[in-house]
């Protein structure tokens, strides 16, 4: 699948020195914040179709490629602030949290390049980073109905 990035990503990726490289911007969604925690993986703060991401350091472990099971992808992120901590405790772990990763370039911060929103779970923190896990659900092995008739269940009818 080709993906529609823009002339000036395109020359800025193939360039041997580039003058900017592409920047990773996270949006972590959660329904018990009043708005999305907003961190780019840079030293400077940069401000995103109206919202200010904050300048954070964080890594992103791939997924491997796996035979079985679904991909998933290892986030990091340093753990700076009290309000990442104080939400992953009101949050029960932030269960139902959602990341979205939008790339973009400094020079034209406006312009999407490539974005993806996936589920964010296993939510762990230490003292010094807040790690999670990236993924989809795994919907193809969810079962189909909540309750089966079986003689344990069901005793009449059999």
């Amino acid at each position: 699948m080709a993906k529609n990035y823009s002339t000036t990503l395109h020359e800025t990726v193939n360039s041997v020195s580039a003058a900017e490289a592409p920047l990773l911007l996270l949006e972590i969604d959660h329904p018990d914040l009043s708005q999305p925690i907003r961190v780019v993986n840079d030293n400077q703060d940069l401000v995103h179709q109206g919202n200010t991401f904050v300048a954070m350091a964080f890594r992103a472990r791939l997924p491997d490629d796996l035979e079985q099971g679904l991909p998933r992808a290892i986030l990091s992120v340093d753990n700076v602030g009290k309000e990442m901590v104080s939400w992953l405790e009101a949050s029960n772990g932030g269960q139902g949290a959602t990341c979205r990763m939008i790339q973009v370039l400094r020079s034209a911060p406006d312009v999407v390049e490539w974005e993806t929103t996936l589920n964010l779970t296993d939510l762990r923190i230490t003292q010094t980073e807040v790690t999670g896990t990236l993924g989809y659900e795994d919907l193809l092995n969810m079962p189909g109905v909540r309750l089966r008739y079986r003689p344990e269940v069901a005793p009449g009818l059999f």
